[in-house]
């Protein structure tokens, strides 16, 4: 019982160091989002909008990302955890070194949907015909570490 105070006590600490990093509110509607193209680590065709803090920095952030029909994004993994929540279509995520579509383990998550992809797992995504929309969240700075080298965008010959 002692250590289940203990856990309330310090979530709510930590609650509320979450909320004295915030300097400013925000409170916006899903049109208001100010659309760009998502940042080269990303495979081209993305779209983002920043929602909260700075994604490259060292605090916390949230984005929309938009993704369109037929989207892919190769194995890699994150340094932070990372935390999803589809707003729009619908949004494949499978385990592993690889891509691969048409693995069992693989689960497609509607509207609704929420993924944590913890620290340092290898991951892919993809999404079918209709594209989607999430929205990202974690701390940042947001890198990705490609499995295979070839497939960062980053590293793409110009």
């Amino acid at each position: 019982m002692q250590a289940i105070a203990v856990a309330a006590i310090l979530s709510g600490a930590s609650c509320c160091v979450l909320q004295a990093q915030s300097k400013e509110h925000v409170i916006a509607a899903p049109n208001e989002a100010k659309w760009g193209p998502a940042p080269p680590m990303l495979p081209a065709g993305a779209q983002i909008a920043v929602l909260a803090g700075n994604p490259m920095g060292t605090g916390l952030y949230t984005v929309r990302l938009k993704f369109p029909a037929h989207y892919a994004i190769p194995a890699h993994s994150h340094p932070t955890d990372e935390h999803v929540v589809v707003v729009s279509g619908a949004v494949s995520f499978g385990m592993g070194d690889k891509l691969d579509r048409a693995s069992a383990g693989n689960k497609t998550l509607p509207v609704g949907g929420f993924a944590l992809m913890p620290a340092n797992m290898n991951h892919f995504a993809y999404t079918g015909s209709q594209g989607a929309t999430i929205i990202l969240y974690g701390q940042g700075p947001v890198e990705f570490k490609y499995v295979n080298p070839a497939d960062d965008p980053r590293n793409a010959k110009k």
